[in-house]
């Protein structure tokens, strides 16, 4: 009998392989971010300009998406979780990855500086190179905080669309950017926790392959402390309010709360009981960054009102 699975990664390659090498659910966060920065500046945009910016600035994310799935095919086909995106898979050809990748770094780049300016532009130019070349293609493979300086990629869009609103950077921006560095990982060392990673078959130098879970369990906590005085900091800048900042006390509470359980468990404690403490603080980083970007739009909306 014919293997479903074999029959399925043969096929040829239809709009949402394509739609996955952009790697969509990264880019949900993109967009968002980016969207929040862009709306909590204090330069308004005409709301096609503002659409025109989220949507270029999306494009560089997803660019960013096929590049790092072009160069980490050879990875992706050794290990369950990837093995069956489309350039391991075969429906996708790595050239035609690439090329895709390359063609949107360029219009995204150029779109967005014309449609808004040359800063912000500029800002996703390193961006994407950030992500592909720093981060996918030099340290991914060789140090177990890779995960740390991946994080900076997916930090830097909230300050794109702040800068493609004022031109220039600021104190908001760059505290919106540490706040996405700093999450990113306690966020993917919780769920490395509990998730079975078949990381050390692809020789991928990921923290609890390396150190074991022990240590990794202690990063989860210290990066959460270090993240907490960015959260709150961006309480008392133009763009937070009192809002944000109860919003930030609780969710950080939690937080902490949750990464201290992580820190004092010991394995056979966390296996026996499948590892639920992991799994809630996992779910809960999730609403935690969408909550305090959500915040800091009603902050925004609340000085709209006030000033009609």
């Amino acid at each position: 009998m014919t293997d479903i699975r074999s029959f399925e990664d043969s096929r040829d390659a239809g709009f949402g392989d394509y739609v996955q090498l952009l790697k969509p659910r990264v880019m949900s966060l993109v967009v968002f971010t980016a969207l929040v920065g862009l709306l909590v500046a204090p330069v308004s945009m005409h709301p096609v300009e503002a659409f025109t910016a989220v949507l270029f600035i999306a494009l560089g994310g997803g660019a960013s998406g096929a590049l790092n799935m072009w160069w980490d095919a050879d990875i992706d086909a050794l290990m369950r979780r990837t093995k069956s995106r489309p350039i391991p898979s075969g429906r996708v050809e790595a050239g035609e990855a690439l090329a895709i990748g390359l063609a949107l770094s360029g219009i995204s780049v150029v779109m967005l500086g014309l449609a808004t300016n040359f800063a912000a532009a500029a800002l996703l130019a390193f961006t994407i190179f950030f992500y592909t070349v720093i981060y996918s293609v030099w340290l991914k493979r060789i140090t177990p905080q890779n995960i740390v300086i991946g994080g900076a990629a997916g930090a830097f869009p909230p300050m794109i669309g702040w800068v493609a609103a004022t031109g220039s950077l600021s104190v908001e921006a760059a505290l919106m950017f540490m706040l996405i560095f700093m999450w990113t990982p306690p966020h993917f060392w919780a769920l490395a926790l509990f998730m079975k990673s078949d990381y050390g078959d692809a020789n991928v130098p990921m923290l609890t392959e390396t150190h074991g879970r022990r240590v990794t369990r202690a990063h989860v906590w210290w990066y959460t402390v270090a993240m907490v005085p960015f959260a709150l900091a961006l309480g008392f800048t133009p763009i937070g309010g009192p809002v944000y900042l109860a919003t930030s006390i609780v969710l950080n509470l939690w937080f902490l709360r949750g990464a201290w359980a992580i820190w004092r468990r010991d394995e056979a404690t966390a296996e026996a009981d499948r590892y639920k403490i992991e799994k809630s603080v996992f779910r809960f980083s999730l609403i935690y960054l969408f909550l305090h970007f959500t915040a800091l739009l009603v902050e925004a909306a609340l000085r709209a009102m006030g000033g009609i």
